[in-house]
């Protein structure tokens, strides 16, 4: 019988914890485990330069709490692209894999989540798309060596904005390091999306998924990608789930949410973690048992 992990973001909790007291939190509140952010934001792009200390007390705290990793989420390559028009933020770009994959490989964290820009506050352009590709084969080969899967997120841009384009570029590059990490999210999102087919095709390059809500891009609208509440989107969550139950999806789900500005963020993820909850049961998706 499968049995799925299911994560939550580390973005959704409180951020005056100590670790120890997050890891505690997670199983409080029903989760197997934390998704570690490295995102663009200069206090945790610190985290890539972690001293030899600081790393033994975060792992320390992981084993004191029985606790895991499966997915650091590298959200700081929109802030310094793959694809960058400038050298010195390629450079920088490809600096920050590296020590994404040290510091991975050190915590005992096998998955890195990739975001699928080019680039993000720049001018997209063949270019961009040709520097991306020369440098995402750079960042699968320094994962080869430690080991540790690199997996493309599907975005809410449309450079890779379905699981068609993730695998396309899986194909340039032809390693089994990389793979694909679909948002559910993203991918509904989109206009003439053809989830179920590409899902179905795909499944074997699959190693997690993001559980999140969006709201449609249409010929008015934009669309919305993020800080939407469960249930007030366009997601057919009920569906996309009983899908991954039939083809035995074994990876794991991560429930992608962020604090809002107001309101008690231990009881958002509370309502989160039930909504879920209530639809893994209805399609019969079992639950990895929350550790002692």
């Amino acid at each position: 019988m499968v049995v799925n992990a299911v994560g939550i973001y580390e973005k959704a909790l409180p951020g005056d914890l100590s670790w120890e007291e997050r890891f505690d939190l997670v199983h409080e509140l029903g989760f197997n485990f934390l998704e570690f952010s490295v995102d663009e934001s200069d206090e945790r792009l610190l985290r890539l330069d972690w001293d030899k200390h600081q790393r033994e007390e975060f792992r320390t705290a992981l084993w004191k709490t029985n606790s895991r990793i499966n997915t650091l989420m590298l959200s700081g390559h929109r802030r310094f692209p793959l694809g960058s028009a400038d050298a010195r933020t390629r450079e920088i770009s490809l600096d920050m894999m590296r020590k994404a994959i040290d510091l991975a490989s050190d915590l005992g964290i096998r998955n890195i989540q990739l975001a699928g820009y080019d680039v993000y506050y720049e001018h997209k352009s063949l270019s961009s798309r040709e520097y991306f590709v020369e440098n995402l084969k750079k960042c699968v080969q320094m994962a080869a060596k430690k080991m540790v899967m690199l997996s493309i997120e599907t975005m809410d841009d449309p450079f890779i904005n379905s699981m068609d384009k993730a695998v396309y570029f899986k194909s340039q590059i032809r390693s089994p390091w990389l793979q694909a990490y679909p948002d559910i999210g993203n991918l509904s999102a989109w206009e003439n999306a053809d989830m179920g087919r590409e899902i179905e095709s795909y499944i074997d390059n699959i190693v997690a998924v993001h559980l999140k809500e969006t709201k449609p891009v249409t010929a008015v609208s934009p669309g919305a990608f993020r800080d939407v509440p469960f249930g007030e989107g366009s997601v057919d969550f009920e569906a996309a789930l009983r899908m991954f139950k039939r083809l035995e999806y074994s990876g794991s789900f991560t429930v992608e949410m962020w604090k809002m500005p107001s309101g008690d963020p231990i009881a958002q993820v509370r309502a989160a973690k039930a909504f879920f909850d209530a639809i893994f049961e209805k399609v019969g998706i079992e639950q990895e048992p929350i550790p002692a």
